[in-house]
């Protein structure tokens, strides 16, 4: 049993005591202020689609003033915003905080159109002319180049500011809606001898590392009964949002619901077409995994659900202090930077590891200003538990990268955020298998990263299948809850094939996973797992000479391509030989844990 005395909740003091402190309240209206004066500004100075013309002295200042005061508004905002999610996350009974992360949404929902109008007015001046008179428009000339494509991408300003008014009362309530229910919700499960305990269903689906494979399986069943009970409003969440935009997509001129999110990743379909080729055509091989893992464990016909997770080979419960120490110890084999950031991380009490009712499950890094991050997660002492902290880590070393950079320059896309904490990952696995000789310890070693290596491969790309069906259907119709059961068992016999017990799969899936409130934010999950790979072989190759530019590499995520920041390292992203070579690093592993697998049955 996990020490749940060891395991911390973070301290969100250093920035503000509670949703009541007066120092918030007082910050937050700073940020409206800030906001009114930005807004009279673009209209003072026509801030708008204009016809097209060289820009003069005025048009630089203008575009000056406007970069510095949205940085300093972006830089204000940014501890308010991750600290009232980090207490709405953490405990969704906190209707105060709840009440206050609407009101700020509502308020500022004037942000959005204000960079659109902005985009409208760089695209009428022309980036190369800005950034040759504003050293301002220089440094930003890579958000504002993606600014131009997006100002084809408009509705007109009274329909952009309606859409963004009216995003709080819709896809954002959606989302918090979701949220809430998640966090909320308890499963009932029937133990061995007949007694039942209700536990939330985060700690629910914890249970599926548990060494018991009845626990598992109790849980299991529990967890889909418990879904079951509020799939009606979870239908509700998923049409809403989806329905919104889709809506505003087709308004602004998208061919799909899909291309908004390739351009949001600076991603071509030929990349990403690229990389699913290669997904598909490692699929076969991720099945013969999972039927290796099942033959383990007993099962014929592929794996039941509820073994997905499941651990074999050797391996005990990880302490917090042990997951502490694997993480340190792989972070100081890499450098003393990130060993360091990982032990102010510790002693700062950066991480709320506790499963506890109203807590959301899953995990997030958000970064609080400078170099200053706090990670939640759900520690359930599982190997599996122990890479999400270091994978979560690795954002917070990619944010003290980018602690130089303005907030602008700081958004980068989705595809590239995952590049630190997967790399993070990589270090934590090779530092732990490296030296083991027993086969089961080296098994289970590798069992929790194929998991892991799985779920964002694997049960991404049946994630990503869904996402399209609902988003296509969703144009015409609503689709009820048997219907989004349908589509998500379809896309996972697409992804898992024999791999997966026919009978015992996870038809509501679609209700688990907050994702979907952020369009198809999975397949660039995919993206960063096989990135980082690339990368990671390239430090194997060389690593002194990839330490002295990785960092600068992560500090630039979001001031260029993915394909510019990959031919750094000689990666070249449009090139399918790329993204099977990453695959075939996991397909190794695959061989590895077969060959043991077949040696302990």
């Amino acid at each position: 049993m996990i020490d749940q005395q060891a395991t911390p909740r973070w301290d969100l003091t250093p920035f503000f005591g509670s949703s009541d402190d007066r120092a918030l309240h007082a910050d937050i209206e700073s940020v409206y202020a800030r906001l009114d004066r930005l807004t009279a500004f673009y209209d003072d100075h026509e801030v708008r689609a204009i016809a097209p013309r060289v820009p003069n002295v005025d048009d630089l200042a203008v575009i000056e003033q406007i970069l510095g005061d949205t940085n300093a508004l972006h830089e204000q905002l940014r501890p308010l915003n991750a600290f009232l999610y980090g207490l709405v996350t953490t405990n969704s009974h906190d209707d105060a905080a709840a009440s206050l992360t609407v009101q700020i949404q509502t308020r500022l929902a004037g942000m959005g159109p204000l960079w659109k109008r902005l985009e409208a007015w760089v695209a009428a001046l022309g980036v190369d002319a800005l950034a040759a008179g504003s050293e301002q428009a220089a440094a930003h000339a890579f958000a504002l180049d993606r600014a131009v494509e997006y100002a084809a991408f408009q509705m007109s300003e009274p329909e952009e500011e309606l859409a963004s008014q009216l995003a709080p009362s819709g896809a954002l309530a959606w989302q918090r809606l979701h949220g809430d229910i998640g966090s909320q919700l308890t499963a009932n499960i029937t133990n061995a001898d007949g007694t039942t305990e209700t536990i939330p269903v985060t700690m629910a689906r914890g249970r599926a590392t548990d060494h018991d494979p009845q626990r598992r399986r109790s849980a299991y069943e529990a967890e889909l009964a418990a879904w079951e009970t509020v799939a009606v409003p979870l239908a509700a969440a998923i049409n809403g949002a989806k329905g919104e935009t889709g809506v505003l997509n087709q308004r602004r001129g998208y061919s799909d619901d899909l291309e908004p999110a390739l351009k949001g990743n600076n991603v071509d379909r030929q990349t990403l077409d690229a990389m699913n080729t290669a997904v598909v055509a490692a699929l076969p091989d991720f099945r013969r995994y999972f039927n290796a893992k099942a033959r383990l464990l007993g099962h014929d016909g592929g794996l039941p659900w509820w073994d997905l997770f499941a651990p074999v080979g050797g391996g005990d419960s990880v302490s917090w202090p042990e997951a502490m120490g694997h993480v340190g110890g792989a972070f100081s084999g890499y450098s003393s930077h990130l060993a360091q950031l990982a032990q102010r991380a510790f002693a700062e009490s950066w991480i709320d590891a506790e499963i506890r009712p109203g807590k959301r499950g899953g995990a997030y890094c958000a970064s609080f200003g400078d170099d200053v991050s706090r990670v939640m997660m759900n520690f359930d002492g599982s190997h599996e538990s122990v890479s999400t902290l270091a994978h979560e880590l690795g954002h917070a070393y990619h944010n003290v990268t980018m602690a130089m950079r303005t907030p602008i320059q700081r958004r980068m896309p989705m595809a590239l955020a995952e590049t630190a904490s997967i790399f993070c990952e990589t270090l934590l696995f090779q530092h732990m298998i490296g030296g083991v000789e027993d086969p089961a310890q080296r098994l289970g070693l590798l069992d929790t990263y194929l998991v892991g290596a799985a779920q964002v491969v694997v049960d991404i790309h049946s994630r990503f299948l869904f996402e399209l069906e609902v988003c296509e259907r969703r144009r015409t119709t609503s689709l009820s809850v048997a219907e989004l059961c349908d589509a998500m068992l379809r896309a996972q016999d697409a992804a898992y094939g024999d791999g997966l017990a026919a009978n015992f799969r996870h038809p509501y899936m679609w209700a688990v996973k907050p994702h979907y409130f952020t369009a198809f934010y999975n397949w660039p999950y995919t993206f960063g797992l096989l990135f980082g790979l690339g990368l990671y072989a390239r430090f194997v190759e060389a690593p002194d000479e990839f330490r002295a530019g990785y960092d600068d590499l992560l500090s630039m995520a979001g001031m260029d391509s993915a394909a510019a920041l990959g031919e750094r390292f000689g990666i070249n992203i449009n090139d399918p030989a790329f993204w099977k070579s990453s695959l075939d690093v996991i397909v190794a592993h695959i061989d590895d844990h077969e060959r043991l697998a077949a040696a302990m049955r």
